[in-house]
């Protein structure tokens, strides 16, 4: 897949873990662990809008496109 998730990047820069994202975010540990693998098909704004304020970061520092 083109679109690369860096999610476990950013959580590391912000020594968060992925129970503390869940409890942040809302989400569950699965739908969190689908997406940081990059196994997720697709993504709501309002998650990662979510994802975003709470890693204090911007959408392209989570999701990169690759050819």
């Amino acid at each position: 897949m083109p679109i690369i998730v860096n999610l476990d990047v950013m959580m590391a820069k912000r020594k968060m873990s992925l129970n503390e994202l869940s409890e942040k975010v809302g989400l569950t540990l699965a739908n969190l662990s689908i997406l940081k693998t990059g196994k997720a098909k697709a993504i709501r704004f309002s998650t990662l809008e979510l994802i975003c304020k709470v890693l204090d970061c911007q959408p392209g520092d989570i999701l990169e496109f690759t050819e």
